[in-house]
């Protein structure tokens, strides 16, 4: 959906970076064979993070498989079971809904593609919410929320961060111990708080053109480079509460992985974000077809 949450690859030991390409493959295989090729174009890193946190300690099951995107070449897919099942419906519900967001809010090119879009995606979205009933209520309970502050223009930081983070806690299944299935939610709750507040930022310019809602723009104004230090402030903090969470119980075979992307991953995602180099990264993986 947004991408934010990635790992850097090239300060990664060899053995992370191995697993972390070995989850990315494993999810972009299961949304192949639970929802057709075309799915596999919502791939996105934000949900490889979330089979991650899911994933059990104590498999890390691998097998070699042909990439859709190069044939000639076989890449090693962990296959993660219910963790990448979870991530694969909760992806396409969660593109589903942006989608209908997006025919909502969205500019005339932005409702032509997600109505384009939507499409292809009805079939696989009626699916998955079957499947993740609750999920998708979640998500479509908070998008109303979401969108009543919008109509509002709330001048808050704080009301629509914490209902887009309650979007991804409730991705969090159950898992065991129960310790770790309280983790996850705490995680995904304070990584999505993060994500919403990273976004807003980054999109400030063109919502501003617009005319579109950004609580950036609502609570410091037209010129929201004075309120930067308070934003970065309460993403720190979020980001310090989620490896917290971490902390607390032992991820065994994937906690320097996501040890790596909270302790790393993210404050370089932040700092490109707040220095205007993740939007021109974000182009430049656009112009050559690139997962978000």
């Amino acid at each position: 959906m947004f991408g934010y949450v990635r790992a850097i690859p090239d300060v990664l030991p060899e053995e992370e970076a191995r697993r972390y390409e070995a989850v990315y493959c494993g999810l972009c295989m299961t949304l192949g064979v639970r929802y057709g090729w075309t799915a596999r174009f919502i791939l996105n890193y934000d949900f490889v993070f979330l089979a991650l946190l899911l994933a059990p300690g104590e498999t890390e099951a691998c097998a070699c498989r042909t990439c859709p995107a190069r044939p000639w070449k076989k890449r090693a897919c962990w296959t993660g079971g219910p963790a990448l099942d979870a991530a694969a419906d909760e992806s396409v519900i969660l593109t589903w809904w942006k989608l209908k967001d997006s025919l909502r809010d969205g500019r005339w090119w932005e409702k032509l593609a997600a109505r384009t879009a939507m499409v292809f995606l009805k079939g696989h979205y009626r699916a998955a919410a079957e499947l993740r009933p609750a999920f998708d209520r979640t998500v479509a309970d908070c998008l109303d929320e979401l969108h009543a502050m919008e109509e509002e223009n709330l001048p808050s930081l704080d009301r629509p961060a914490d209902t887009f983070a309650r979007i991804l806690q409730a991705a969090a299944i159950e898992t065991q111990p129960a310790a770790r299935s309280s983790a996850t939610a705490q995680i995904l709750y304070h990584v999505g708080r993060w994500i919403y507040l990273a976004d807003a930022w980054d999109d400030r310019t063109e919502d501003a053109a617009t005319g579109s809602y950004n609580p950036v723009l609502a609570l410091f104004g037209p010129e929201p480079e004075a309120g930067q230090e308070r934003l970065r402030e309460t993403m720190r903090t979020s980001l310090g509460l989620a490896r917290t969470a971490l902390a607390l119980v032992d991820w065994d075979v994937w906690e320097p992985l996501l040890d790596h992307i909270l302790g790393a991953g993210l404050p370089a995602v932040e700092e490109a974000v707040f220095t205007g180099q993740w939007k021109q990264r974000k182009k430049t993986r656009r112009a050559l077809g690139g997962q978000t």
